[in-house]
């Protein structure tokens, strides 16, 4: 069966209350961020979403550029989660702190990205939305909170990139102009730039029930 994000969407709407002004009410089966579930991942400073769109970079790789943007409603926005390269998971499974992912953008088909190309304003690592698939496509899920044994909606997170240990990363500093002005840039910087724009949480998306295996 084909899914659509508006035929999906029910799931996280019927899962979700959100009271104004206050974290939202999850149900049990959707607290974590599971395999095939599209997700927007929000900049923990800024509230910025992490963003993807037709629009190339002008240096570096050339590659399909990665910002961060405000607002909740974009779908460029929407961020399917996978398993590293040469691996799989099983839609709903859930993913323990720790874990690699790949992160595919849901409207271009491309993966967040990373490699030795500089970025073009802060000077970190550049990050790109890439069509190919290569280790440049794993991102380490690292739990802020030490307790959790999960990816957690809402719970703060870094997202280190396996091949070059750096930091997805954005600020307030680095802001782009036409043609997309008021887009944040998104970059990889190393653990002690600035950590405070290092963090992120899973926040809205179409999320999918974790499987509950049962025991015999």
């Amino acid at each position: 069966m084909r899914y659509t994000i508006s035929s999906l969407a029910c799931l996280a709407l019927a899962a979700t209350t959100v009271i104004a002004g206050s974290v939202p009410e999850i149900d049990d089966e959707y607290q974590k961020v599971t395999c095939g579930s599209s997700i927007k991942l929000t900049h923990e400073k800024t509230s910025f979403k992490l963003h993807s769109h037709q629009i190339p970079y002008g240096t570096g790789s050339g590659q399909q550029s990665i910002t961060a943007v405000p607002g909740k409603d974009d779908t460029n926005s929407l961020w399917l989660v996978m398993a590293q390269l040469g691996n799989t998971c099983e839609r709903g499974e859930t993913i323990p702190c720790g874990s690699t992912v790949r992160l595919k953008h849901v409207n271009t088909k491309k993966f967040l990205h990373s490699h030795h190309h500089h970025s073009p304003m802060s000077g970190g690592l550049e990050v790109s939305a890439y069509d190919g698939q290569d280790d440049g496509d794993n991102w380490v899920v690292e739990c802020t909170n030490k307790k959790d044994e999960f990816w957690t909606r809402e719970a703060v997170v870094k997202m280190r990139h396996l091949g070059t240990g750096t930091y997805l990363s954005s600020s307030t500093r680095h802001v782009y102009g036409n043609p997309i002005p008021g887009h944040q840039e998104v970059a990889a910087h190393q653990g002690e730039y600035q950590q405070a724009e290092q963090t992120w949480s899973a926040q809205e998306g179409v999320y999918f029930a974790e499987n509950v295996k049962e025991e015999l």
